[in-house]
């Protein structure tokens, strides 16, 4: 793991980490590991476990801008040596997949801190490098998982096609696993995808086999993000898809259920999703039920650092204009100013 972050990459490079996994690359450490390197055991791969949860809570709750120079500053200080250390095949596997899941946490911390180019090509390259942790860690949970960090990153930049392509491989890593949450998770990475290119057929099909899996029993236990894909995420999820193929009334009931009965509580997630509720209220003519869900998105907005909240107020700033004649729209307006700074 080098120690810098990464700039700028192309669309390209997101399909091009398909193809960076070295298979052998565990085994070979630990025959070749020097004579003066650190022992790496199960307490190493424990403690970013524990980093990982205490970060990413930290960072669900105000945003990636929030707290990322430290997840950096323990990846390369502290995590990097152990992955040149000497450890059993077995820890090893452990130790990458643990650190696949801090490096996939610094990738949505950047790309959540902000739009810009510099942000972008790091979040990307966070992404690729979780992949190939993942992959030569043999997890394919962990590895559909940093993929699905690069397709829902294309899907914002516009890249419509390399979206679907590795919304696709999200899927095929998931044929192999059993926890229905992951199976959902990457259904809908997909069936994103296909919507915002427009694919109607695609993007209902996966869907459906994303609620299909969904309502299935969670059996197996885990800490990774696709464990954490609960019916509120996936119902946010899925109002968005369906808000995008025009569908507005089933779209406000499945962002009603993230909200009333899922209860999305982090104030990040919570902000979103009152966000994009408000936005599909405006689009069905509903002006007074979308300024009163947008008055509580700014009670939970104030103080997140996060792009998506930042372009949620952004869009909700020029929307309001229409409605210039309404006291509630100016209100509305001047306590956007106040937390936009």
């Amino acid at each position: 793991m080098e120690r810098r972050e990464f700039i700028l990459a192309s669309s390209g490079y997101a399909l091009s980490a398909l193809g960076l996994p070295d298979m052998d690359s565990i085994t070979r450490r630990t025959k070749t590991a020097l004579p003066g390197a650190v022992r790496v055991g199960q307490g190493e791969v424990a403690a970013i476990h524990h980093m990982v949860k205490a970060l990413g809570d930290s960072a669900s709750e105000l945003g990636g801008g929030h707290a990322r120079h430290l997840a950096v500053r323990y990846l390369t200080q502290d995590v990097a040596p152990w992955l040149e250390g000497r450890f059993t095949e077995a820890t090893g596997r452990d130790l990458f997949a643990a650190t696949s899941q801090l490096v996939h946490l610094a990738g949505w911390m950047a790309q959540d801190e902000g739009d810009t180019p510099e942000l972008r090509g790091i979040a990307q390259r966070y992404y690729a490098h979780s992949f190939r942790l993942a992959a030569e860690a043999g997890d394919p949970e962990l590895s559909a998982t940093a993929l699905r960090g690069l397709a829902v990153q294309c899907v914002d930049l516009g890249y419509r096609a390399e979206a679907v392509q590795l919304g696709e491989a999200c899927v095929k890593y998931g044929h192999q696993l059993i926890n229905p949450r992951a199976v959902a998770y990457y259904e809908a990475t997909l069936a994103n995808a296909a919507a915002q290119d427009d694919d109607r057929r695609t993007a209902t099909k996966h869907l459906a086999l994303s609620e299909t899996a969904i309502g299935k029993p969670t059996a197996v236990a885990g800490d990774s993000w696709a464990a954490h894909y609960s019916p509120g995420r996936w119902a946010h999820e899925s109002g968005m898809i369906l808000s995008r193929l025009g569908d507005l009334d089933a779209a406000e009931e499945h962002l009603h259920l993230a909200l009333d009965i899922h209860g999305l509580d982090r104030r990040r997630t919570r902000a979103i999703v009152l966000a994009d509720l408000g936005g599909v209220r405006l689009r069905q003519g509903d002006v007074d039920g979308a300024m009163a869900t947008w008055s509580d998105f700014l009670d939970c907005a104030d103080g997140i650092r996060s792009v998506k909240v930042q372009a949620a107020l952004q869009d909700m700033r020029v929307r309001l204009r229409r409605y210039s004649g309404v006291p509630e729209a100016q209100e509305l307006r001047e306590q956007v100013a106040r937390i936009a700074g």
